[in-house]
C-alpha cells in the first residue's frame, strides 16, 4: 500500500481525535516515515496440526539415531563378559583382590572383630567381586578345594580364577564358601578377630587372631549383585545343615 492511498484514510482517522497540526505531525512521524520490516524468505503458513505432525517426525527422527543399550542376549552372544584367554591371568586380577579388601575392611568396620548379626547382614549385602573363595563344601567333591579369585559374580554361579590361570565356574547352589581376610590384632581385650560369619559359625576357629574368616552358603546367595545389595535376609535355620 502507498502513502497516497493510505494518507486520506489514517489522516481522516486522525483528525477525529486530535487537530489538523497534530493529527498531521503524528502521520508524519509515526506513519509515513515508519520502516516496514520484512522476512527475505517468510515460510509458508501453518497451522498448528501440520505444527505437531512435523515436531513428532523430528522427534522420531531424532530417536532412530540413538543407538538402542543391548539386550542381555546380545551382551552374551558379543562376548562382552567373557575374560580373553591371554588375560586369564591369577597375576592380573591380584591388585583386584586388594582393593576387595580394602573394601570388605571399610564395610565391616570394627564389626570384624565382634562378628554378629550385624557383621552377617553387612557381608549378605557386600560385593564379592575381587574376593578370594575357597570351596569348603559341595554336593560335588570334585568342587572341593577350588580356591581363586572371584571374577564374574552372577546369579547363579562364581566366576572364580585360581593361581594355576584356569577359570572355574561353579555353581552356588549347595556349595559353601569359605572366605579368609587379614586384620590386624587388637591390643585390647581378648577374643580379638573373632565374630560370627555369615553362616553363624565363629570366624579365627584354627587360624588365629589375624584372620576374620566366615563361610557363604551358596543356597542363600542365588541373587545378582546389585538385587542382593538391597535385599533384607533374614535368619532362619537351613536343613541342610
Amino acid at each position: 500500500m502507498t502513502s497516497s492511498s493510505t494518507q486520506p484514510i489514517t489522516q481522516g482517522l486522525l483528525a477525529r481525535a486530535h487537530s489538523p497540526d497534530s493529527a498531521s505531525r503524528i502521520f508524519t512521524e509515526k506513519i509515513q516515515y515508519r520502516p516496514l520490516l520484512l522476512r527475505p524468505s517468510s515460510p509458508p503458513p501453518t497451522n498448528a496440526r501440520d505444527a505437531r505432525r512435523k515436531a513428532r517426525q523430528a522427534e522420531k527422527q531424532k530417536s532412530k539415531q540413538k543407538p538402542k543399550p543391548l539386550s542381555a542376549r546380545e551382551r552374551r552372544r558379543l562376548g562382552l563378559y567373557d575374560v580373553p584367554r591371554d588375560q586369564a591371568k591369577y597375576a592380573l586380577f591380584e591388585p583386584l583382590h586388594d582393593l576387595w579388601l580394602g573394601y570388605i575392611r571399610e564395610v565391616l568396620g570394627n564389626d570384624i572383630h565382634r562378628g554378629g548379626p550385624e557383621t552377617a547382614q553387612k557381608l549378605t549385602s557386600a560385593e564379592f567381586h575381587g574376593a578370594e573363595v575357597e570351596v569348603s563344601r559341595s554336593g560335588c567333591v570334585s568342587r572341593v578345594g577350588v580356591k581363586g579369585i572371584v571374577i564374574k559374580d552372577t546369579r547363579f554361579v562364581f566366576e572364580i580364577i585360581t593361581r594355576r590361570n584356569k577359570i572355574k565356574t561353579v555353581p552356588k547352589e549347595g556349595t559353601m564358601f569359605r572366605v579368609v581376610v587379614p586384620v590386624e590384632k587388637r591390643r585390647a581385650e581378648g577374643g580379638e578377630g573373632e565374630g560370627e560369619g555369615a553362616d553363624g559359625k565363629t570366624a579365627g576357629e584354627g587360624a588365629g587372631t589375624e584372620d576374620f574368616i566366615f563361610e557363604i552358603h551358596g543356597d542363600q546367595f542365588l541373587y545378582r549383585a546389585a538385587d542382593r545389595a538391597s535385599k533384607k535376609f533374614k535368619a532362619h535355620n537351613l536343613k541342610n545343615l
